[in-house]
């Protein structure tokens, strides 16, 4: 699950929040932002060493272990009905991208990745279009094109000499699978608590992943940094700020909350820029600037 990588649960906000509200949910999503920017930072410090299906077991084993409350307390929702659905979702929107994300950070600097982090929006909506036949307005559309020519302006970019297109790619394909999960969910697992949702799938993923995690874990020692940055991802990246962003969904509603999305990719670079010293090239600004406009247009409504 992205960072927008949360699942796309529609929930309707409570009761008037107070006051403080006004100035707690734009630091709330400012944190947000920062946290889940700061998530591919950690994953290039820690994957070259971890290898990235141990690195992304630790996330979801951390991530699902600080939100089993949430789990716990939602579990009378669950029925029979909904293991199938849960697994399916569990592999698409939370393993399979957040692998992808750990090989991408293997090969390109943080902020490639964060950049094709933000395309998950448009592909919700391009995915709702083409499986549910959900309408597309000439706006949207238009930020679909422009979000879609930004990766591959990334992907024809260079850093150091270095092409990044496959870890681009990789990190739009991890986008895509986010668009097709936020579906499944808001249709197959309706009704159930958001937070249970974003528990059930953790610990699903952890499990599924567990097997391969182990037969993939490296046999030299991992330094004492990369597992500091293994830690960080799983319990402040996925856990704590899954706990953030569900209590804005309750107090704000899932669309105000989907904002953070535009915060994501700017803190993923400055991050990098900040602790590793990667710098922002002229594709990665341009392409930025594409997809975050797309992004602005796709989730425009009349």
């Amino acid at each position: 699950m992205s960072q927008a990588e949360a699942p796309a649960t529609a929930v309707t906000p409570g009761p008037a929040a107070p006051a403080v509200a006004r100035w707690l949910t734009p630091l709330e999503l400012t944190v947000l932002g920062a946290i889940w920017g700061a998530s591919f930072l950690f994953m290039r410090v820690s994957a070259r060493e971890f290898g990235a299906i141990p690195l992304v077991e630790i996330r979801l084993a951390l991530g699902a272990l600080i939100l089993l409350p949430l789990l716990w307390n939602g579990r009378a929702h669950f029925t029979r009905k909904h293991l199938g659905p849960l697994i399916f979702i569990s592999a698409i929107n939370s393993a399979i991208p957040f692998a992808l994300f750990a090989w991408a950070a293997q090969r390109a600097p943080a902020g490639i990745a964060a950049i094709t982090n933000a395309t998950a929006v448009m592909f919700t909506a391009l995915v709702a279009f083409a499986l549910y036949g959900e309408h597309i307005s000439k706006r949207r559309a238009i930020g679909l094109v422009a979000g879609f020519v930004g990766v591959a302006v990334l992907a024809s970019g260079k850093t150091d000499g270095e092409s990044v297109w496959s870890a681009a790619l990789a990190g739009t394909f991890a986008a895509f699978l986010y668009g097709i999960g936020g579906n499944l969910i808001r249709r197959q697992l309706a009704g159930i608590p958001p937070g249970a949702v974003a528990a059930g799938t953790l610990v699903c993923a952890s499990l599924l992943l567990a097997p391969f995690a182990i037969v993939s874990w490296p046999g030299a020692p991992i330094p004492v940094h990369s597992w500091v940055s293994a830690v960080l991802l799983g319990a402040l990246c996925t856990g704590v700020a899954y706990f953030i962003y569900f209590r804005l969904i309750y107090r704000i509603g899932a669309p105000r909350a989907s904002t953070v999305t535009y915060l994501v990719p700017l803190f993923g670079v400055v991050w990098a820029w900040i602790v590793l010293g990667e710098p922002l090239t002229l594709s990665m600004a341009i392409a930025g600037g594409l997809i975050l406009g797309g992004v602005a247009l796709s989730q425009q409504r009349k």
